[in-house]
């Protein structure tokens, strides 16, 4: 049986704090976060640069109040006005807990928080830092090196805290995603529209972004697509990267057998349509997609980077080498040559998740704030 973390004598007030509330998987984990905390034990707040977004809207649905800290840069007028309304706010509402949960996050509140003696002062490592812009990594170092605890999504990640910014060992706690198993789930799998007449389905879900390598699954769905000319690709998300997806999906002749979808709130039944899920980054922490394309009864395919083998095993899916576009074509094969193979991962993938449920994640994650705030001796 798991242990319940010890209750605080009354609520404490807790400020989570990330760069933006809207589509995507650090948003959502710190709205999960924030609604499954113990209200016996925590009063949760959230503060965001961009604090508007379909994440913003379930958080005030639930009570939670969102505020903006509006710091655009640290070279401009835009720091003042947001080290007041931070200072401001802690004080206002006698914060006794900051938890910042990325990089622009990570830089600007934890050594305002110090100033302003908040007791616990947590940040987080969710991504790696080729993904930060270099001129803010001893920001990134200096903010985990004045932090109670840092915490970071998967064992990659606890890595690479202790490599490449020197976080003692001891100093850092693996809070795994939480997953939400009565959205995320395989039951009533179905097509949704434009993908009814296909004979299997090959998919990605996520913001489109560089570090995903969306166009390696392009090149490797042009190679393994004359095996099945009824197969389909669908790609669901928004971002920069869309346009040159498209063109280079025309350029392969496969437009045709390609759907681009926008991102949308009903995001599980999409994950419900694919039957070979691939995530092809190039550099990932613990992908959120990845986890619940798992749940949702999907047959993974992912890249060996990051988190990934944490999630995918020899018995729930196949892994290949980052940027390697013809192992990952010749995991496609494999997989739409053996339909039996393909249902045992997906089935083994499936039932793999429990350990990553919110339940698991909101009491992890309240036993670390409590010990933070802890008074020592």
């Amino acid at each position: 049986m798991v242990q319940k973390p010890p209750r605080a004598a009354s609520p404490t007030d807790i400020l989570l704090l990330v760069h933006c509330v809207g589509p995507g998987g650090t948003e959502r984990q710190v709205a999960e976060v924030a609604r499954s905390l113990d209200p016996a034990c925590f009063i949760p707040h959230v503060g965001a640069v961009f604090p508007e977004g379909m994440r913003a809207d379930e958080l005030r649905a639930a009570g939670i109040p969102v505020i903006e800290i509006p710091v655009r840069s640290l070279t401009n007028g835009s720091t003042v006005k947001s080290f007041n309304i931070l200072r401001r706010y802690i004080r206002e509402h006698h914060i006794g807990i900051i938890h910042t949960f990325d990089a622009p996050t990570n830089v600007f509140a934890p050594p305002i928080a110090r100033i302003m003696r908040v007791p616990a002062i947590l940040t987080s490592q969710r991504c790696y830092r080729d993904l930060i812009g270099p001129k803010y990594h001893p920001l990134v170092r200096f903010s985990h090196s004045i932090a109670n605890r840092v915490i970071a999504n998967c064992e990659a990640m606890r890595a690479h805290l202790r490599s490449d910014y020197g976080v003692p060992d001891g100093k850092i706690d693996v809070v795994y995603n939480g997953l939400d198993s009565r959205i995320f789930h395989d039951r009533g799998r179905r097509r949704m529209p434009g993908l009814e007449s296909a004979s299997l389905v090959v998919g990605a879900v996520g913001v489109l972004r560089e570090e995903k390598r969306l166009p390696l699954l392009l090149d490797a769905f042009a190679i393994v697509l004359p095996l099945d000319r009824a197969m389909k690709l669908v790609i669901v998300g928004n971002g920069a990267e869309l346009p040159q997806l498209q063109k280079q999906a025309a350029d392969l002749g496969i437009m045709d057998a390609c759907l681009f979808q926008p991102a949308s709130s009903n995001v599980a039944d999409w994950f419900r349509s694919i039957d070979i899920f691939v995530s092809a980054a190039r550099s990932e922490a613990f992908s959120n997609s990845l986890l619940e394309s798992l749940a949702c009864g999907c047959c993974p395919v992912a890249s060996r980077v990051g988190g990934n083998p944490e999630m995918v095993t020899a018995e729930t899916g196949l892994l290949f080498e980052p940027e390697d576009v013809a192992g990952l074509a010749a995991h496609l094969e494999t997989l739409i040559r053996n339909p039996n193979l393909r249902a045992r991962f997906a089935f083994a993938s499936a039932a793999s998740v429990a350990r990553f449920s919110i339940d698991i994640m909101a009491r992890r994650m309240s036993k670390v704030y409590l010990q933070a705030c802890a008074p020592e001796g």
